[in-house]
């Protein structure tokens, strides 16, 4: 078995962090539909803009929300730039889900 990539929403921009809220990111609803991802799913989220890596859960946001909660907030600020990641583990190779965003978090193209 082994951790394969199975969803990317790539470069998409945060749009607000907030310290004091209990930790996750909100991700607008129809990109996670894109790309598969399910709400409370763990991701890997990086920073293109400082190079901060960290894992999370995903909750659901409003259309163009990316943003960073609880101790994620420290490291990853409004108007960075971000790769979302999301993994399977499993014994098959997959072909993962990739979408490119534009700096207001609409889709723009599969990858």
């Amino acid at each position: 078995m082994r951790w394969v990539l199975k969803s990317k929403i790539h470069r998409a921009n945060v749009t607000d962090a907030r310290v004091a809220y209990e930790g996750s990111i909100a991700i607008d609803s129809a990109l996670l539909e894109k790309v598969g991802l399910w709400v409370g799913e763990k991701v890997l989220v990086v920073d293109n803009t400082n190079g901060a890596r960290l894992e999370t859960y995903v909750i659901p946001g409003g259309p163009g929300e990316i943003t960073m909660n609880g101790a994620a907030a420290h490291l990853m600020k409004k108007g960075d730039e971000v790769i979302i990641m999301g993994f399977e583990l499993t014994d098959k190779p997959l072909t993962p889900k990739k979408i490119l965003v534009d700096k207001q978090n609409r889709f723009v193209k599969y990858l």
